[in-house]
């Protein structure tokens, strides 16, 4: 009898182990196992994503395509040198500096701990902002950074003290900077407004991918080997041979990071067609884990949202058709939106936008003559996503489409005599 049943009991415990499995897969069971650096729980998501947090953006207009505990400031270990490359960029924007200037070694450049990424920079050594640059931006040189941050604002403390104020102006909400290179564990900001200042880099600095896209740089003719950039990710990396199995196509920046606090992070970018993403994971388990979690969200984004044009240029609004102006030929002019406004939207949706709001300029500011082509107003308009409920909104200019020739005075003259006695006729029955 025991031989009979056994067999029935081991089918019933192999079927109930099936069950219990399907169960967890449906369920997304990698959530409940990952597991970041040192073992780090990871937090619950419907990717699976072995992270702490993560984000998928849009690197256009913002939009959060997928987002992980995006708010909670975590340390940001070396992606910290986006906001001292932003900064240098801006400085040489503003001509207060200049990629072919010399810099000589500080004192504090030279005593950076060399247990991290460096060049090994002595003090008196002099290079150029540039070879500093390429150095911090493919190598994520520490030294290097530091003598950039001593140059701008005479030591890295002071550095910091402008990366702090830079992070109020473009409203990085939870960033906390106290370093320059990330080294230190109270350096902390959220996924969300580490996205947002990649986004911000790429759209008034594009020039940055010249730099952060180069797989190797040799920072001095003596150097026996180049240093090779430490994003793996990087697309041209597929005809390389250690690193093709994490090369992803597209991929051109931006920024890894590792400090014991933080685990491995990666702010990343990625460009196929017309659509660029900026994504950011942080606390993942080992170098590559960074990546094969940003490659989870990259095939998501490609294989789920797509570009769609939600309002042609130069549209008609159905509530402001025309303005009116004074001393014109005419009394009103035509109008219609300056340019597009496209959505990242699923695919196979049709996206549905409706006008919230419209403002003219006052009569004050639209005085014959008017040029075509001049903004005389706004209008803004609201995306609702049906699946996330997620509420974007878009405002673009409203423009003339046609002159508004200034009237002569004769004709002027009549128009306020006009004016008058409708004025008068309209008091008149008014009073009835």
């Amino acid at each position: 009898m025991k031989d009979k049943v056994r067999p029935v009991r081991l089918k019933t415990v192999i079927a109930a182990s099936m069950a219990v499995w399907m169960v967890m897969l449906s369920l997304g069971s990698a959530v409940v196992m990952a597991n970041g650096y040192e073992g780090r729980p990871s937090t619950e998501n419907t990717l699976g994503l072995q992270v702490k947090a993560a984000i998928l953006i849009d690197a256009d207009s913002g939009q959060v395509l997928y987002e992980v505990n995006s708010e909670e400031p975590l340390p940001a270990a070396s992606m910290t040198k986006l906001m001292t490359e932003y900064i240098v960029l801006e400085e040489i924007s503003n001509e207060r500096l200049s990629w072919d200037e010399v810099i000589t070694t500080s004192a504090e450049a030279a005593s950076t701990p060399p247990d991290g990424s460096s060049v090994f920079l002595a003090q008196g050594d002099q290079h150029t902002v540039l070879d500093l640059y390429r150095a911090m931006a493919v190598g994520s040189a520490n030294d290097a950074t530091i003598a950039l941050a001593s140059k701008i604002s005479g030591s890295e403390q002071g550095f910091v003290t402008k990366m702090n104020e830079v992070s109020k102006q473009l409203d990085l909400k939870t960033a906390i900077f106290t370093s320059a290179t990330g080294l230190s564990e109270t350096t902390v900001i959220s996924a969300a407004d580490m996205a947002k200042l990649a986004q911000i880099i790429l759209r008034e600095h594009p020039e940055f991918l010249e730099y952060s896209k180069l797989q190797e740089y040799k920072f001095r003719e003596r150097d026996k080997t180049a240093i090779v950039n430490i994003n793996w990710m990087l697309g041209t990396n597929v005809n390389q041979k250690g690193l093709k199995h994490l090369a992803y196509e597209g991929v051109d920046g931006m920024k890894t990071g590792f400090i014991d606090a933080a685990g491995y992070n990666f702010t990343g970018t990625v460009k196929r067609g017309e659509q660029r993403f900026i994504s950011v994971v942080m606390d993942t388990s080992s170098k590559s884990a960074r990546f094969n979690e940003t490659a989870k969200m990259y095939d998501y984004g490609f294989a789920t949202f797509e570009k769609k044009t939600v309002l042609a240029p130069k549209s008609v609004v159905e509530t402001v058709k025309t303005v009116k102006i004074k001393k014109g030929k005419k009394k009103s002019l035509p109008v219609v939106t300056d340019k597009d406004i496209t959505f990242m939207v699923k695919k196979g949706v049709e996206p549905k936008i409706e006008v919230v709001s419209s403002e003219v300029k006052p009569d004050t500011e639209l005085v014959a003559p008017i040029p075509v082509g001049t903004v005389v107003g706004t209008v803004t308009y609201k995306y609702t996503d049906d699946e996330s409920k997620q509420e974007l909104t878009r405002t673009v200019n409203l423009i003339t489409t046609e002159d508004g020739q200034k009237a002569g005075w004769f004709r002027l003259m009549f128009r306020a005599i006009g004016d008058f006695f409708a004025g008068l006729f309209n008091g008149i029955v008014n009073l009835f």
